[in-house]
């Protein structure tokens, strides 16, 4: 692959779309284009000239060899090879494709880090009632006060104007109705061992997705948009811990609860939010950097620094393959004889703290692909502008959804050289379920003291 340059006018796009923060809503001519040169979510259509990103035609959605509904899932792509490998050698071939993260992990761990560049493959999809939705939304969601409003089923912003609407679609992106995770989360030490601190069971459910609901009854509803639940059943020291979220789509909304199992009671967190330590990760990540981002918007202002040409992870299957964790995580870093990274546009989005707010990481920039909206990888500075973190998360192709689901993610602490991995489904059985829609009362406190382990 020869160097390239940004793809042209894409960083105006990106100067014009800051500017542009007052001017909230889609007109129906710029919706219409959802239908014509952009894909159903908002996408650029068509491939870029160097032929290196092919043209969307409709996502992945024939099932694949291997996958079994509830159980393990296949790779899609498990006879190619990659195109190249990214090594602290030539790293600066590629430098303005990668983020100032990867960089850094090539130069701190040249001898184990790498990046093997596979053939890109667009494979995102969703059901035709998702693409309705999202048509709607275009012309009648907007953010008051800093929540959507006027959305429901589908990509709130599929035409951003701002930096704070395309990390709403990275919140509000689709993953189905109801799925289920069975995962490892480990810490990463600076010595390079790899410690089991959690083995969960994780029910995630999505109300803003139901497909039986409406803009209006979601509107006239609590506002949750995501309700999750983390049981621990492992190791022994944390079984029976478990852990519930109410994600809201207004932020002073959102809340959670912990069973402690040698209190034997619920206990609603006082403060689950933002730059806190998460219980589901041992209190090692914060709540915000779960899945790269989630967390509340009102501390930063958001900006669109433009559309790039990144190589990013994506279409992760492959790293399920491996029947154990220890294969997939080395010292240090994820294994990255197992990450697929592929060339894909994405939205670059810089987040910068309010004055008189505060915030570990005052400074953070995110990388949220073009065709899902999800943000796969993130760097954060700290106080002194060091570049601290890099966050990285996997999509999966998941044609029985269908579209790209989320997988492990985590982190590496580029000053400490510590680091975070979470969701780690290799010795699993099941790889990410989608399962059928559950009772919303199986997301209550009392549900979670009713059915608590010990």
């Amino acid at each position: 692959m020869k160097r390239s340059k940004l793809i042209p006018g894409l960083l105006v796009v990106g100067a014009l779309l800051t500017s542009m923060h007052a001017l909230a809503e889609t007109s129906p001519a710029e919706a219409a284009k959802l239908k014509s040169e952009l894909t159903p979510f908002g996408a650029e259509k068509a491939g870029n000239k160097d032929g290196t990103i092919p043209a969307w035609n409709g996502g992945f959605t024939t099932p694949i060899a291997g996958d079994r509904p509830g159980g393990r899932r296949g790779d899609p792509f498990k006879d190619e090879k990659p195109l190249f490998s990214i090594t602290s050698k030539n790293a600066d071939q590629y430098a303005d494709k990668l983020t100032d993260g990867v960089k850094a992990m090539l130069k701190k761990y040249p001898d184990s880090y790498r990046v093997d560049v596979y053939k890109t493959h667009r494979t995102a999809a969703a059901p035709q009632w998702v693409y309705d939705n999202t048509f709607k939304n275009a012309t009648r969601a907007k953010i008051v006060d800093g929540v959507p409003r006027g959305t429901y089923g589908g990509i709130p912003f599929p035409v951003p104007k701002n930096g704070e609407e395309v990390m709403w679609n990275h919140i509000l992106r689709w993953g189905g109705e109801s799925v289920k995770y069975l995962g490892n989360w480990y810490v990463l030490s600076s010595d390079g061992r790899s410690i089991l601190v959690s083995d969960t069971v994780n029910d995630q459910q999505f109300p803003y997705y139901y497909k039986d609901g409406t803009q209006e009854q979601f509107e006239k509803g609590d506002g949750n948009y995501w309700l999750v639940r983390i049981t621990s059943i492992g190791p022994a020291i944390r079984k029976g811990e478990a852990l519930l979220a109410h994600e809201n789509v207004e932020p002073n909304k959102l809340s959670t609860w912990v069973y402690m199992t040698g209190q034997r009671r619920v206990r609603k967190l006082p403060n689950a939010c933002c730059d806190a330590p998460t219980p589901a990760a041992s209190g090692v990540m914060t709540f915000d950097e779960i899945d790269t981002w989630t967390g509340r918007l009102d501390r930063f202002d958001w900006k669109v620094i433009g559309k790039k040409e990144m190589i990013i992870p994506y279409n992760g299957n492959r790293f399920l393959q491996p029947k154990t964790d220890e294969e997939v995580l080395s010292k240090h870093h994820y294994n990255p004889d197992h990450m697929r990274w592929e060339l894909h546009r994405v939205w670059v989005v810089e987040a910068n703290l309010k004055a008189g707010q505060r915030h570990q990481a005052p400074k953070s920039r995110y990388y949220c692909d073009e065709d899902t909206w999800i943000c796969v990888l993130a760097d954060r500075w700290d106080a002194n502008g060091q570049l601290w973190k890099t966050l990285w998360t996997q999509v999966i192709v998941a044609p029985d959804l269908p579209g790209l689901l989320l997988g492990s993610f985590g982190f590496n602490d580029l000053l400490a050289g510590t680091g975070f991995a979470g969701v780690i489904m290799n010795s699993k059985s099941s790889h990410v379920a989608v399962q059928t829609r559950r009772p919303d009362s199986h997301f209550t406190p009392d549900a979670l003291a009713g059915e608590s382990l010990r």
